[in-house]
C-alpha cells in the first residue's frame, strides 16, 4: 500500500499553496484545489507516517455529505476530479471552527470530569455522565490553529468582541451549524449510527457565507453505534465508536498527548495497516458503500493528471 504525504503541484494559474495538517490547498484565482493527503494528525500534531487510502476516504465522505446538504446552505464544492481532490470556490474563511456537540464526551468530558461546568460560555449542569446526551445540542467554537499550535476554546461573546464575525454573521453560522448537525444526525440514524459531535468551517465569497472543508467525516466527527448505546450507557461501559478517537487512545496508551517533550510512539507497518483498515471500516459504515481499494503506484501523478484534465474543460 502507498500513502501520499507530500504534494508539490504547479497547476496553471496557481497563485499560492497552503500545506495544512492533512490537506494541501492550491489557490487558482477564485478557485481552490484541495488535496486530501494521507497525513494524519492527533492532538494538533501531524504524525510521522501516512495512512494509505485515508485521504480518498475522507474526500469521498465529505463530497457525499456536501452534496446532501446543499438545501441547507451553499457550500464551496464544485467538483471532485480525483478521489483525493475537491475543487471549490475560494472563500475568506472565518478564523473559527463551529464545533457542535450532542453528547458529553471526548475533550468536553475530560474537562467536565475535572470540575469544569462552562465550556465556551455554555453552562453545563451538574450530575452528567460520560456519553450522556445533552437536552439540545450545544455549540462550543474554537479558534483555528496554525501547524504546531493548538486550537483554543472561544465563546460567542469573545468571537463578537474580537470582530471575528459580526452578530448577523454569527447568527447565520449558528443556524447553519445546528441545521447541518440535525441533517447529519438523521443520515447517521439511517446507518444505525449516532452523530455525537462534529465541526464545521465557514467562509465568505462575494458577501455570501459558504460551508467549507470536509463535513461529517471520522476526522471531523465522532459517531457511536446506535445499537446497544442505551445499555452501555446504563451500565457505565464505553460506547462503541466510529471516529478517529481510536488513534488518540493508542497514542495516549503509549504516553503521547501532544505535550512538550513527548515523542510520538513508533508507527510500525502493522500499526499503519491497522489504522488504514479501521478507516475503511468507518467509510463503509458511514456511507453504506463498499470502499474501492484500488491502489495506484504514483498517486501524485494520477492526481496531477486528473486535475489538469478538469482545468482544461
Amino acid at each position: 500500500m502507498t500513502a501520499l504525504t507530500k504534494t508539490d503541484f504547479h497547476f496553471p494559474g496557481q497563485q499560492s499553496v497552503y500545506h495544512g495538517k492533512v490537506r494541501d490547498v492550491y489557490h487558482l484565482g477564485d478557485h481552490l484545489v484541495m488535496v486530501a493527503t494521507d497525513r494524519i494528525s492527533a492532538f494538533d500534531v501531524v504524525l510521522p507516517e501516512g495512512i494509505p487510502f485515508k485521504g480518498q476516504m475522507l474526500n469521498q465522505i465529505a463530497a457525499k455529505f456536501l452534496d446532501a446538504t446543499t438545501d441547507i446552505c451553499p457550500n464551496w464544492k464544485l467538483a471532485t476530479p480525483d478521489p483525493m481532490v475537491t475543487v471549490g470556490i475560494m472563500c475568506e474563511g472565518f478564523p473559527i471552527e463551529m464545533i457542535v456537540r450532542g453528547y458529553l464526551c471526548g475533550s468536553a468530558w475530560r474537562a467536565y470530569k475535572s470540575g469544569v461546568r462552562e465550556i465556551c460560555g455554555v453552562k453545563l449542569p451538574d450530575g452528567m455522565r460520560e456519553n450522556e446526551e445533552f437536552p439540545t445540542p450545544i455549540i462550543t467554537p474554537t479558534t483555528k490553529a496554525e501547524i504546531g499550535e493548538h486550537d483554543a476554546d472561544i465563546s460567542k461573546e469573545e468571537i463578537l468582541a474580537q470582530g471575528l464575525a459580526t452578530p448577523e454573521e454569527y447568527a447565520l453560522l449558528e443556524q447553519y451549524t445546528l441545521a447541518l448537525f440535525e441533517r447529519g444526525t438523521k443520515m447517521a440514524a439511517e446507518r444505525g449510527l449516532i452523530l455525537v459531535d462534529t465541526k464545521y468551517e465557514f467562509g465568505k465569497h462575494n458577501g455570501t457565507i459558504y460551508l467549507m472543508d470536509e463535513i461529517h467525516t471520522p476526522d471531523s466527527s465522532r459517531y457511536f453505534y446506535a445499537e446497544g448505546y442505551a445499555e452501555r450507557f446504563a451500565a457505565g461501559n464505553p460506547q462503541k465508536q466510529l471516529s478517529k478517537e481510536f488513534v488518540r487512545e493508542w497514542l495516549m496508551a503509549n504516553g503521547f498527548q501532544g505535550k512538550a517533550g513527548q515523542e510520538v510512539p513508533e508507527m510500525t507497518p502493522t500499526i499503519v495497516q491497522g489504522i488504514s483498515e479501521r478507516y475503511i471500516e468507518l467509510y463503509e459504515h458511514i456511507t453504506g458503500e463498499t470502499f474501492n481499494r484500488e491502489a495506484n503506484a504514483d498517486l501524485h501523478a494520477r492526481i496531477e493528471q486528473n486535475v489538469l484534465n478538469y482545468l482544461k474543460q
